[in-house]
């Protein structure tokens, strides 16, 4: 085989291995930009129902400190009407204590009055307290989803970038250059594309 064949033979798999890198770069590239928009839709969701579960645990927080608004207010009467001996009456405000005061007003008398009032007691969880409670940890694990989704998203972008530079390199491969400058060029853009690959390949799916 002369010089010239073997050169033309190097130009021809130089020329077939660069379109067979555009082509998968260029439908890699595609498929790194969907997926990034994909996980940035995530990401709008989650922050969505985060916002929602807060403004459902500020208004269950609301709904708490308005119950023990009225436990302190109904406590308050019981104690005067108590105080001044009118015991019919303070067993009349007694039955309109909340199911929720009941159980820590039962608890602090049966253990001797050790606290200044029954609100001091584990026992007292005026109503909306849990909801608050569940709703503003369930905000925060959406908050934490969204960052996450974020984040998948800008890999998936950044992704796009290392499979340009493949785009770059394979292109300027196929220029009239010296043959070993174009094998150089062809060769590095293939490391990189398979290293882009491997990373692709560690990142999750969204459909």
């Amino acid at each position: 085989m002369t010089e010239h064949e073997t050169r033309d033979g190097w130009t021809r798999a130089t020329e077939i291995v660069g379109v067979f890198l555009l082509s998968i770069t260029a439908v890699l590239t595609a498929w790194c930009g969907f997926e990034a928009s994909k996980w940035g839709g995530e990401m709008s969701i989650a922050f969505s129902q985060a916002s929602s579960a807060r403004i459902q645990a500020a208004a269950a927080e609301g709904e708490a400190r308005s119950a023990t608004s009225f436990d302190l207010t109904i406590y308050a009467a019981y104690v005067e009407a108590a105080g001044s001996g009118e015991e019919e009456l303070a067993d009349y405000i007694r039955e309109r204590f909340t199911p929720e005061f009941e159980v820590a007003y039962d608890a602090w008398v049966r253990d001797g009055q050790v606290e200044r009032a029954p609100f001091a007691r584990d026992e007292y969880v005026p109503e909306g307290t849990f909801e608050a409670q569940e709703l503003s940890a369930r905000a925060d694990a959406k908050f934490a989803e969204a960052l996450e989704n974020n984040q998948r998203g800008d890999n998936y972008s950044l992704l796009t970038v290392l499979f340009a530079l493949v785009l770059f390199l394979t292109a300027m491969s196929q220029r009239e250059i010296a043959p070993w400058v174009a094998r150089t060029l062809l060769g590095l853009a293939a490391v990189v594309a398979i290293v882009g690959i491997v990373i692709l390949s560690t990142f999750p799916i969204k459909i």
